[in-house]
């Protein structure tokens, strides 16, 4: 039943334990370096003495105390030899170790150590209590179709949650861990006869790969193994609703999950993925559509719309029609600054407020949104610091930055804003367009596990728009985004599809 180790050196020089207990103690207490949290409860029976190792903040008192320690007193023809004790604990993580090292790191795991003085190994149960929160509705992905719950801090609660949304025994979750300190514990997840399996040694490898002592979340997981680090634009997506890797998981994406962490890491995930919403396919297929196109609309008015006023107002006034322009130009009489630095200042402005209502406590976070940004825009209006005609752009500009689903791309959007109205304060029209070009060169050259960012505009596969640009009727579907590369291309058959009268 269990693999027995011996008392030798491991490969890497970790000792096995004394049989003594005294010195076993020592031993522990020297390799886990902790203080007052560190217990040794010690049972005595026939002369023979039995320890169990824990720390008291990680281990759950009731547990340790209902299903190890009341099993081996009460038992009292079982002799105190560990596979013996092993047949009776109530418990289904129980490993047999003899090693200091793997002693040390299961105690700091939550688990307790049964040793039985004279045994050549001992026990590590499992006994530890998790700090974890309920399920919650989703914070920074609002819906208004589609569940609402989403992930939290426990990764055996989000694998729970998966499984109950992906019944299919091709569902694969291979399990890592990162971080040569902290030793977090992670994920992979995907459909077999689905997923590409160079999209998934691609998340093996560069996982592996990893040489660091920590990494707090999936989201810094995803900026260590992307492509291009210094890029602006994600090159994979996070999210913490359920329902969204469900859908990405389907479509042959591969899915990375990680302890206490909330949102799951998952690829390969073009430019345009960014853009989509679960609601999409809650809704009926022309309004999801429209919806879709109005979020990519949205920013690029929020990427040009304010560089164009700069470069309008300082190099092209000839475009402006005349009734325009004398309300403009009346609006900018008393504003002493050139466009582009009034531009600059009221898109700093904007940022600030931004920030300020994201950090601060939700109800006083709202409030400072809408009163700052009403008092605010007044009063720089009033000191002629600015015109109101900015005024309307800026605030446009930052509505359709905000429509995009994707918190990362939504902050890439309005970081890309800032050069492009420098540009167009120096060279214009031309500037933006240089500025504009170099930004489509830069997607041009990404890519997101080995598959082109502008995917499936570049390189172009038209059966793919209506799974990323456009989305068609459900019956036009039947095949996976080419994309993906998928093992099993087909979602249902076409040809069995068939829509009948109610009264047939």
């Amino acid at each position: 039943m269990f693999k027995w180790l011996n008392g030798k050196k491991s490969k890497e020089g970790s000792k096995a334990h004394s049989l003594n207990i005294d010195e076993l103690k020592e031993q522990i207490k020297s390799g886990l370096n902790v203080g007052s949290d560190l217990v040794f409860r010690n049972l005595k029976r026939d002369g023979q003495r039995l320890v169990f190792c824990f720390m008291s903040s990680l281990t759950d008192k009731t547990t340790l105390d209902d299903f190890v320690i009341e099993p081996i007193q009460s038992n009292i023809e079982t002799e105190w030899e560990s596979e013996a004790i092993a047949q009776i604990l109530p418990i289904s993580d129980i490993s047999a170790v003899n090693q200091l090292t793997e002693v040390v790191e299961g105690i700091n795991e939550g688990k307790v150590y049964i040793y039985p003085e004279g045994q050549p190994f001992g026990l590590l149960a499992n006994v530890g209590s998790t700090v974890e929160r309920g399920l919650e509705k989703a914070e920074t992905e609002s819906l208004v179709y589609g569940p609402k719950i989403a992930f939290t801090e426990s990764l055996i609660g989000n694998v729970n949650i998966l499984r109950h949304n992906i019944k299919d025994l091709n569902l694969c979750m291979e399990d890592f861990t990162v971080g040569k300190r902290s030793k977090t514990n992670g994920k992979i997840v995907y459909i077999k006869d689905i997923a590409d399996e160079n999209n998934v040694n691609a998340f093996r490898e560069k996982i592996s790969q990893l040489e660091i002592d920590h990494v707090p979340g999936s989201t810094v997981l995803g900026q260590l193994i992307e492509n291009n680090s210094w890029s602006v634009f994600p090159q994979l997506a996070t999210t913490e609703l359920p329902d969204r890797i469900t859908i990405a998981l389907m479509s042959g994406k591969v899915v990375v999950l990680m302890d206490r962490s909330p949102d799951a890491l998952y690829g390969p995930t073009p430019f345009f993925t960014f853009f989509e919403s679960t609601e999409d396919v809650y809704m009926r297929w022309n309004m999801g559509m429209s919806l879709r196109i109005l979020r990519l609309f949205a920013a690029l008015l929020s990427v040009l719309l304010t560089p164009a006023y700069v470069a309008v107002l300082t190099y092209h006034y000839e475009v402006i029609p005349s009734p325009l322009l004398v309300s403009l130009g009346q609006s900018r009489s008393n504003v002493p600054f050139p466009p582009v630095f009034e531009a600059l200042l009221l898109e700093f402005f904007i940022e600030l407020l931004r920030e300020a209502g994201a950090r601060l406590p939700t109800k006083v976070g709202q409030t400072m949104g809408i009163v700052g940004g009403i008092v605010i825009g007044q009063a720089a209006v009033d000191a002629g610091f600015t015109s109101n005609i900015l005024i309307i752009i800026i605030a446009l500009s930052a509505l359709g930055s905000f429509t995009t689903p994707s918190y990362l791309m939504g902050t890439a959007i309005r970081m890309i804003r800032f050069p492009i109205i420098i540009s167009a304060g120096i060279w214009g029209g031309i500037g933006i367009m240089v500025s504009f070009c170099f930004f489509i060169i830069h997607l041009l050259k990404l890519n997101t596990l080995g598959v082109p960012y502008l995917s499936p505009i570049y390189p172009f596969r038209w059966k793919d728009l209506g799974h990323s640009f456009f989305r068609l009727p459900p019956q036009y579907l039947s095949k996976r985004p080419l994309t993906n590369h998928t093992v099993d291309d087909e979602r249902f058959s076409p040809n069995k599809v068939s829509k009948k009268d109610v009264d047939e």
